[in-house]
């Protein structure tokens, strides 16, 4: 664990909010990952500096969107990104964790328990189902399914008034193209690119169409 904080606290932004809480918590998650891909696969990135930076920090460089949200929904969170990073980033918001893998969905519930984190739940369903139950102000996911799927699944969300923030690659605009509907507001709201050459990436926001 110790490797982990040492990454962490090395290419983690200095004016990230709660930094110190960040480091901990992340390094403790990622720590409870590399013992829990014993049994089952959870990711393939295991290296202290590629998990840093391609599951935290690559989480959290967007994190200024989801402030002042009130209830976030990570979809296929997976082994818990962006969710649980962005948790501890901002111990104020709701945030609700949906990954329908019932074994990861437990992995994922038992590691925001341990970390300690009280603004997260977990939900062992389909994403899609929570959003005819829950209202939730932002929907965001990494690497879920094409954008034309994931609009697809969100829509309904997105029409009620949710904002859909989604993790892409750096070149996203064909997926657009494809999705882009007269209901549905589409852009590319941020960029960046991850140090060290490990990948660039794109924010598609995608949200009702102002009439």
């Amino acid at each position: 664990m110790l490797r982990f904080e040492d990454e962490l606290k090395d290419v983690l932004p200095r004016d990230l909010p709660n930094r110190d809480a960040v480091i901990a918590g992340c390094a403790y998650h990622l720590d409870l990952i590399v013992e829990a891909n014993r049994i089952m696969n959870l990711t393939r990135i295991v290296s202290p500096r590629e998990a840093a930076v391609k599951h935290v920090l690559d989480s959290v460089i967007p994190w200024r969107m989801f402030a002042g949200a009130g209830h976030v929904l990570d979809a296929g969170t997976g082994a818990g990104f962006p969710g649980i990073p962005l948790a501890l980033v901002l111990p104020d918001i709701r945030f609700t964790l949906a990954e329908s893998i019932q074994k990861k969905a437990r992995f994922v519930s038992s590691a925001a328990a341990a970390i300690g984190l009280p603004n997260v739940t977990v939900a062992a369903r389909r994403a899609e189902e929570l959003t005819r139950e829950i209202r939730f102000d932002i929907i965001t996911a990494r690497a879920l399914a094409p954008l034309s799927r994931s609009l697809e699944w969100f829509g309904p969300a997105l029409k009620r008034g949710a904002v859909a923030l989604l993790y892409k690659g750096p070149d996203p605009a064909a997926e657009i193209a494809e999705a882009g509907t007269e209901s549905t507001r589409i852009r590319i709201a941020l960029r960046f690119d991850l140090p060290e050459g490990m990948g660039s990436r794109s924010i598609v926001e995608a949200r009702k169409a102002d009439r």
